[in-house]
């Protein structure tokens, strides 16, 4: 990280990361999509337990980067709720369309 001499460049390397974060939100939604076609019902959709190891691990990916471990948990809380909704929907999708077929 470098040090900044002014706001404005705060803010430009601020924008920069900002890119790379939605790039990769958007490579981890299309997991999230192909995740949907393994999955039975609705309670594998929600994957308490899983949900739980991803939040402990990112705590702990915190702690390592000198972050505070509840701004990420609260960030990823939010990001895992919103991808169990969209992935919900996929599920759903994909169900009435193999009803469909048959």
């Amino acid at each position: 990280m470098n040090e900044c001499k002014s706001l404005e460049e705060v803010r430009v390397n601020i924008d920069k990361l900002d890119d790379q974060i939605v790039g990769l939100i958007s490579e981890r939604s299309q997991y999230v999509k192909q995740a949907a076609k393994f999955k039975q019902d609705e309670h594998e959709v929600e994957a308490p337990q899983r949900v739980e190891a991803v939040i402990e691990k990112v705590r702990h990916l915190a702690g390592q980067n000198k972050v505070d471990p509840s701004i990420i948990e609260q960030v990823y809380r939010t990001m895992i709720a919103c991808f169990i909704r969209y992935e919900l929907e996929e599920h759903a999708g994909i169900k009435k369309k193999i009803e469909e077929e048959c």
